[in-house]
């Protein structure tokens, strides 16, 4: 009897039957095949996945928005390890052009993927115990620490009555009082704690002192609560450190009883948190404030003292009188774009932008003067030697001629940079922020502005005008040279420059000119390498006539200068004088790329806090 041949649809049947338990085998999670007809074969509604068009961001499993991955297809729709999996996967027909074109997911795919999910899984339950873990931790070290505490706020420290009376010492003038007891306050600098002994850099803007907390100085609740910025008073006796080691100012503190006075915060808020001497110089002078408690800050502080103070004195020695011109004006002496204009009771008034004006007025009954002032320039310049605020030092001279001044400005910058260097806390701190600063060598070198723009030339150093749409090129006589050209030329010659003679269109109203070249005035610039311009100074002009001219020239009405003009009419002499820009003089003998570094609070535009 011939054997009965299988139907179409007996053959469909049979096909969807292998169908079903390869699909049944591939999801089953044992690893196990399973009939057709196993409980454990997934028979709910598929999920799709595309590995080239689907996107596991936007997907949600459907056959018109499938996931990328198989991983992310099951960790999607079963998100916990303990899900069953029960829906099966299809993946689009390789190269299929059919929009529904879906097969069951492959057994090597399917395995890849639970491996995946598996991972995942292994993941989150290790970083969940390891969270559970640092919670136990911390939950220890916090009932460890309470106990601590308890502990240690029974431990209170009093100073010993028989020990000898311990004196009330500034850091600074520490070194008299070795083998002393001594009593000091100041500012937790620098801090390291041991298991029985903390050792602290104490600062007070004296000087910085070494001392070392042992046996209950270690123990107390505030010796817990210590951190940098603290401010604590302290007692002990002073020893000189042993040959070979080192401590600031040659000695330590042996502490025998201290207290806290003042705590400083932990965590984000704490002082080491907010910014450190790397950090960018806009975050830090933000938080000025405290980064003058830095070292190096505090030391261009303290330098920038010592030159005052020698500038004082040098002027005195050569009979020169300090004087306190007014900051509030109603004249300009650089012109008015750069004016800081306000409503003075109703008038229109400025703040100053120079004292020199003033200063002329002092002459025929002070004698010569100078004055330190705060002068102020509006100019929207973001360079890093300008500011909006700054400390100008002006003088002004009678009775002399054009060499008179320049050898007096040479005079009074080679004694003042003496006198800084000699000072026995000055002097280091600036070999500690300038390794290697040696004083200027006189004469300075005397260049006159035509010679200038021949050396700008002859070493292809281009004149760039105001439009950046100008090509560059070679300087003229009568170009203003730039700053940057300026620095290139000062640079390059590295000594300090007499830069004279400037054209008069080029310098203010009341700046002589020179006798045979009215062109040009006896005006002169200090520059030096590294910084540029520190000095800016000239002859004044002394005739009355010449003065009316000047004013006509650049369009300044006289009248609100008839007390200015009035030196010309009352007894005029010759007389010169200049301005000093404090913070560019201390840029350049401290080694400062920007001088805003050298203001105890800068000002420059768009930046006036704190």
């Amino acid at each position: 009897m011939a054997t009965e041949q299988p139907t179409l649809l007996d053959q469909t049947k049979q096909t969807v039957a292998e169908l079903s338990t390869k699909v049944a085998d591939t999801l089953n999670l044992g690893g196990a095949a399973a009939s057709t007809k196993s409980k454990d074969a997934p028979t709910g509604e598929p999920i799709y996945v595309d590995e080239k068009a689907g996107s596991d961001e936007t997907g949600n499993g459907s056959s018109t928005a499938p996931f990328l991955t198989p991983f992310h297809a099951l960790l999607t729709t079963f998100p916990s390890a303990e899900a069953a999996i029960d829906r099966p996967i299809f993946t689009r027909k390789a190269d299929s052009t059919e929009v529904n074109e879906w097969q069951p997911i492959s057994g090597a795919g399917m395995k890849k993927a639970k491996k995946l999910l598996d991972a995942h899984w292994k993941k989150v339950k290790k970083a969940e115990e390891g969270r559970e873990a640092a919670e136990r931790e911390a939950k220890e070290k916090a009932e460890r620490e309470q106990k601590r505490r308890e502990e240690a706020s029974k431990i209170v420290l009093v100073e010993d009555e028989s020990k000898p009376r311990a004196q009330k010492v500034k850091i600074g003038a520490l070194e008299p009082h070795r083998g002393s007891r001594v009593r000091v306050f100041g500012w937790v600098h620098r801090l390291r704690v041991q298991s029985q002994m903390t050792f602290i850099t104490l600062r007070d803007g004296t000087g910085y002192l070494q001392l070392v907390l042992t046996g209950d100085l270690v123990k107390t609740l505030d010796a817990f609560d210590l951190v940098t910025e603290c401010t604590i008073e302290v007692t002990g006796e002073l020893k000189q450190v042993p040959e070979g080691k080192t401590a600031p100012g040659g000695h330590e503190l042996v502490a025998d009883w201290w207290r806290m006075v003042g705590k400083a915060p932990t965590g984000v808020d704490a002082y080491a948190s907010l910014f450190n001497e790397k950090s960018d110089l806009s975050v830090r002078q933000n938080l000025r404030h405290l980064d003058l408690r830095a070292e190096t800050p505090a030391a261009i502080m303290k330098v920038r003292a010592a030159v005052l103070t020698a500038f004082r004195a040098v002027y005195a020695k050569h009979t020169v009188m300090e004087v306190t011109p007014p900051c509030i004006v109603q004249t300009s002496v650089e012109g008015g774009s750069s004016l800081f204009k306000f409503d003075y009771y109703g008038q229109e008034a400025y703040l100053t932008q120079s004292s020199q004006l003033y200063l002329e007025t002092c002459l025929p009954s002070l004698g010569d003067v100078f004055c330190v002032q705060e002068s102020f320039r509006a100019e929207n310049s973001h360079t890093r030697r300008h500011l909006a605020e700054y400390t100008h030092l002006e003088a002004e001279l009678a009775f002399i001629d054009f060499k008179d001044l320049m050898d007096h400005i040479e005079t009074m910058i080679c004694e003042v940079v003496d006198m800084v260097l000699a000072d026995p806390i000055a002097g280091k701190l600036i070999q500690e922020l300038n390794p290697g600063f040696k004083a200027p060598a006189r004469p300075f070198k005397r260049l006159d502005y035509k010679d200038a723009i021949a050396f700008l030339n002859e070493h292809n150093i281009l004149f760039q005008d105001d439009d950046p749409n100008v090509a560059p090129r070679h300087h003229q006589i009568g170009d203003d040279i730039a700053e940057a050209a300026e620095r290139k030329m000062t640079d390059m010659l590295n000594v300090p420059i007499f830069l004279m003679n400037f054209p008069k269109h080029l310098k203010s109203f009341y700046m002589k000119k020179i006798q045979g070249d009215e062109d040009f005035t006896e005006s002169v610039d200090v520059l030096m390498p590294n910084v540029g311009e520190i000095v800016g100074g000239s002859m004044r002009i002394s005739d009355i006539a010449e003065l009316m001219e000047g004013y006509k020239r650049e369009g300044i009405p006289a009248e609100p200068y008839y007390w200015f003009t009035d030196q010309r009419k009352y007894g005029t002499s010759e007389h010169g004088g200049y301005g000093l820009g404090v913070e560019r003089f201390l840029a350049w003998l401290t080694n400062r790329w920007t001088v805003r570094e050298c203001q105890l609070y800068g000002r420059w535009p768009g930046h006036a806090a704190p």
